[in-house]
Protein backbone atom coordinates (compact mmCIF):
# COMPACT_ATOMS: atom_id res chain seq x y z
CA UNK A 1 0.00 0.00 0.00
CA UNK A 2 1.02 3.34 -0.89
CA UNK A 3 0.54 5.74 2.12
CA UNK A 4 1.11 9.40 1.13
CA UNK A 5 0.75 13.09 3.47
CA UNK A 6 0.56 15.94 1.39
CA UNK A 7 1.86 19.93 2.92
CA UNK A 8 0.37 22.73 1.78
CA UNK A 9 -1.39 25.88 3.16
CA UNK A 10 -5.08 26.70 2.83
CA UNK A 11 -6.28 27.51 -0.46
CA UNK A 12 -3.15 26.25 -1.91
CA UNK A 13 -4.76 22.78 -3.25
CA UNK A 14 -3.56 20.05 -1.04
CA UNK A 15 -6.57 18.49 -0.40
CA UNK A 16 -7.59 18.84 -4.10
CA UNK A 17 -4.62 16.92 -4.81
CA UNK A 18 -5.54 13.89 -2.32
CA UNK A 19 -9.10 14.08 -3.90
CA UNK A 20 -7.60 13.85 -7.72
CA UNK A 21 -5.19 10.89 -6.97
CA UNK A 22 -7.33 9.11 -5.34
CA UNK A 23 -10.10 9.56 -8.33
CA UNK A 24 -7.49 8.62 -10.15
CA UNK A 25 -6.36 5.53 -8.54
CA UNK A 26 -9.94 4.07 -8.13
CA UNK A 27 -10.65 4.91 -12.14
CA UNK A 28 -7.74 2.32 -12.76
CA UNK A 29 -9.34 -0.57 -10.58
CA UNK A 30 -7.67 0.36 -7.44
CA UNK A 31 -8.48 1.01 -4.19
CA UNK A 32 -7.90 4.29 -2.60
CA UNK A 33 -8.88 6.89 -0.19
CA UNK A 34 -8.46 10.99 0.79
CA UNK A 35 -9.11 12.96 3.22
CA UNK A 36 -7.73 16.07 4.84
CA UNK A 37 -6.47 17.38 8.33
CA UNK A 38 -7.23 21.07 8.74
CA UNK A 39 -5.79 23.11 11.94
CA UNK A 40 -6.97 26.87 12.29
CA UNK A 41 -9.06 26.60 8.94
CA UNK A 42 -8.19 29.94 7.46
CA UNK A 43 -6.60 30.86 3.95
CA UNK A 44 -1.93 29.81 4.22
CA UNK A 45 -2.57 28.26 7.57
CA UNK A 46 -0.54 24.94 7.33
CA UNK A 47 -2.67 22.04 6.09
CA UNK A 48 -2.35 18.33 5.66
CA UNK A 49 -4.40 15.95 3.29
CA UNK A 50 -3.97 12.30 3.17
CA UNK A 51 -4.47 9.42 0.44
CA UNK A 52 -3.81 5.90 0.49
CA UNK A 53 -3.28 3.80 -2.78
CA UNK A 54 -3.38 -0.08 -2.68
CA UNK A 55 -4.44 -2.64 -5.50
CA UNK A 56 -6.36 -4.21 -2.12
CA UNK A 57 -9.33 -3.15 -0.03
CA UNK A 58 -8.03 -0.65 2.32
CA UNK A 59 -9.37 -1.41 5.72
CA UNK A 60 -7.03 1.51 7.28
CA UNK A 61 -9.10 4.84 8.85
CA UNK A 62 -6.28 6.55 10.62
CA UNK A 63 -4.30 9.84 9.57
CA UNK A 64 -1.22 8.82 7.61
CA UNK A 65 1.96 8.77 10.71
CA UNK A 66 4.91 6.69 8.51
CA UNK A 67 4.06 8.24 4.62
CA UNK A 68 5.78 6.53 1.66
CA UNK A 69 6.02 9.41 -0.06
CA UNK A 70 5.56 13.31 1.13
CA UNK A 71 4.56 16.03 -0.96
CA UNK A 72 5.29 19.69 -0.35
CA UNK A 73 3.42 22.35 -2.44
CA UNK A 74 4.90 25.19 -0.49
CA UNK A 75 8.42 25.25 0.10
CA UNK A 76 8.25 27.92 3.08
CA UNK A 77 6.38 24.95 4.80
CA UNK A 78 10.34 23.58 5.41
CA UNK A 79 11.55 25.88 7.76
CA UNK A 80 8.17 25.98 9.93
CA UNK A 81 6.47 22.02 9.79
CA UNK A 82 8.90 19.20 9.75
CA UNK A 83 7.43 17.84 6.38
CA UNK A 84 9.45 14.05 6.70
CA UNK A 85 8.16 13.11 10.30
CA UNK A 86 7.57 9.31 10.33
CA UNK A 87 8.64 9.12 6.51
CA UNK A 88 9.60 5.66 6.09
CA UNK A 89 13.37 4.98 5.73
CA UNK A 90 13.70 4.76 2.10
CA UNK A 91 10.74 7.26 1.54
CA UNK A 92 10.38 10.19 -1.05
CA UNK A 93 9.72 13.86 -0.06
CA UNK A 94 8.83 15.29 -3.32
CA UNK A 95 8.81 19.17 -3.17
CA UNK A 96 8.11 22.24 -4.95
CA UNK A 97 11.72 23.67 -4.56
CA UNK A 98 13.82 25.73 -6.93
CA UNK A 99 17.12 23.45 -5.07
CA UNK A 100 18.19 20.72 -6.43
CA UNK A 101 17.80 17.16 -5.19
CA UNK A 102 20.87 17.12 -4.19
CA UNK A 103 21.03 20.43 -2.10
CA UNK A 104 17.67 19.28 -0.27
CA UNK A 105 18.92 15.61 0.38
CA UNK A 106 21.60 17.31 2.08
CA UNK A 107 20.31 20.06 3.50
CA UNK A 108 17.44 17.89 5.17
CA UNK A 109 18.76 14.38 5.19
CA UNK A 110 15.74 12.95 3.21
CA UNK A 111 16.46 9.68 1.60
CA UNK A 112 15.20 10.17 -1.76
CA UNK A 113 14.02 13.62 -2.79
CA UNK A 114 12.32 14.92 -6.12
CA UNK A 115 12.17 18.28 -6.40
CA UNK A 116 10.59 20.27 -9.09
CA UNK A 117 10.49 24.05 -9.59
CA UNK A 118 6.69 23.62 -9.91
CA UNK A 119 6.09 27.30 -8.96
CA UNK A 120 7.55 28.22 -12.30
CA UNK A 121 5.62 25.81 -14.43
CA UNK A 122 2.31 26.75 -12.70
CA UNK A 123 3.05 30.05 -13.73
CA UNK A 124 3.98 29.39 -17.23
CA UNK A 125 1.47 27.42 -18.29
CA UNK A 126 -1.38 28.52 -16.03
CA UNK A 127 -0.27 31.84 -15.45
CA UNK A 128 -0.64 31.72 -11.39
CA UNK A 129 1.25 30.44 -8.92
CA UNK A 130 -1.05 27.55 -7.79
CA UNK A 131 1.06 23.93 -7.78
CA UNK A 132 -0.73 21.36 -6.97
CA UNK A 133 -2.05 19.79 -10.44
CA UNK A 134 1.51 20.38 -11.36
CA UNK A 135 3.18 18.91 -7.76
CA UNK A 136 0.96 15.78 -8.85
CA UNK A 137 3.02 15.32 -11.99
CA UNK A 138 6.45 15.31 -10.13
CA UNK A 139 4.10 12.93 -7.55
CA UNK A 140 3.82 10.25 -10.05
CA UNK A 141 6.76 10.55 -11.66
CA UNK A 142 9.08 10.27 -8.19
CA UNK A 143 6.76 7.18 -7.05
CA UNK A 144 5.35 5.35 -10.00
CA UNK A 145 1.77 5.36 -8.36
CA UNK A 146 -0.04 6.03 -11.09
CA UNK A 147 0.86 7.33 -14.91
CA UNK A 148 0.31 10.95 -15.85
CA UNK A 149 -2.45 9.97 -18.43
CA UNK A 150 -4.35 8.37 -15.26
CA UNK A 151 -4.92 11.59 -14.55
CA UNK A 152 -6.41 13.53 -17.65
CA UNK A 153 -9.84 12.52 -17.23
CA UNK A 154 -10.11 13.40 -13.21
CA UNK A 155 -8.52 16.78 -13.93
CA UNK A 156 -10.60 17.79 -16.95
CA UNK A 157 -13.36 16.62 -14.73
CA UNK A 158 -12.58 18.50 -11.75
CA UNK A 159 -11.43 21.89 -13.75
CA UNK A 160 -13.69 21.91 -16.59
CA UNK A 161 -12.88 22.99 -20.44
CA UNK A 162 -10.74 25.88 -20.10
CA UNK A 163 -8.54 25.36 -17.01
CA UNK A 164 -8.52 21.46 -17.24
CA UNK A 165 -6.24 21.29 -20.19
CA UNK A 166 -3.73 23.83 -19.04
CA UNK A 167 -3.48 21.92 -15.89
CA UNK A 168 -2.73 18.23 -17.37
CA UNK A 169 -0.08 20.06 -19.38
CA UNK A 170 1.26 21.69 -15.90
CA UNK A 171 0.96 18.02 -14.94
CA UNK A 172 2.50 16.85 -17.90
CA UNK A 173 5.71 18.83 -18.04
CA UNK A 174 6.31 17.85 -14.35
CA UNK A 175 6.42 14.68 -14.83
CA UNK A 176 8.55 15.05 -17.29
CA UNK A 177 11.32 17.15 -15.65
CA UNK A 178 10.87 15.33 -12.28
CA UNK A 179 13.68 13.16 -11.32
CA UNK A 180 14.54 11.07 -8.31
CA UNK A 181 17.35 11.32 -6.23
Amino acid sequence: MWEIRLHGRGGQGAVTSAELLARAAIATGKFAQAFPSFGPERRGAPVQAFVRVDDKRILKREKIYEPDVVMVLDPTLLDVVNVAEGLKPEGIVVVNSSKSNQELKEKHKWPNVAAVNATRIAVDILSVPITNTTMIGALLKASGILRAEDMEEVILDRFGSKLGPKNFNALSKAFEVTSLN
